[in-house]
């Protein structure tokens, strides 16, 4: 596997790792003496999601503050991270997503170890992002990781009438 900038010249591979994905239950979040905690949920009956695939590059080319990162196998796109200089000296992560069919062959973990890289040669202090509480496979893949929950907001998606919580992952280096 290699790990790519985006550039003008690849800039067509945007998405192209963004599957649908399996919701198999959610986590439980809990904020007691200082500290967040989580149990699991998990469904009975999962089901499938998959994001919008709308995205203007343009943005982040040649931009300090921005950067998205594919990974390759062979010459296929198998995996994407999108990230920006936020202001608090976190590099928060827009976006990441690896094909189905290498997912937890370690492309998600090496996209991870990139923005890592990327974050501290920009003198940024850790990673963020956020996620939904029912997206149990990326929470527990950002948990491996190192991550910890920074904050739960059970607004974020109200005007949408989703029934799902915003939850924010820290990485502090």
């Amino acid at each position: 596997m290699e790990i790519i900038k985006m550039n003008r010249q690849n800039s067509t591979d945007i998405n192209k790792a963004n599957r649908p994905f399996e919701i198999i239950g959610k986590i439980k979040p809990t904020f007691y003496d200082g500290k967040w905690t989580y149990t699991e949920e998990l469904y009975e009956n999962p089901y499938v999601k998959k994001y919008p695939s709308d995205f203007d590059c343009d943005p982040y080319i040649d931009n300090p503050d921005k950067a998205v990162f594919f990974a390759y196998s062979d010459i296929e796109c198998v995996g994407q991270i999108v990230l920006k200089k936020d202001w608090n000296k976190y590099a928060f992560i827009e976006d990441l997503c690896v094909a189905k069919s290498v997912r937890g062959q370690g492309t998600g973990t090496s996209l991870i170890q990139t923005a890592i890289k990327w974050a501290k040669e920009s003198d940024l202090k850790g990673l963020a992002l956020e996620t939904q509480d029912n997206n149990l496979l990326a929470c527990r893949f950002y948990a491996k990781c190192g991550f910890v929950i920074g904050s739960v907001n059970n607004m974020f998606y109200k005007n949408f009438n989703i029934d799902e919580f915003a939850v924010f992952w820290y990485l502090k280096f």
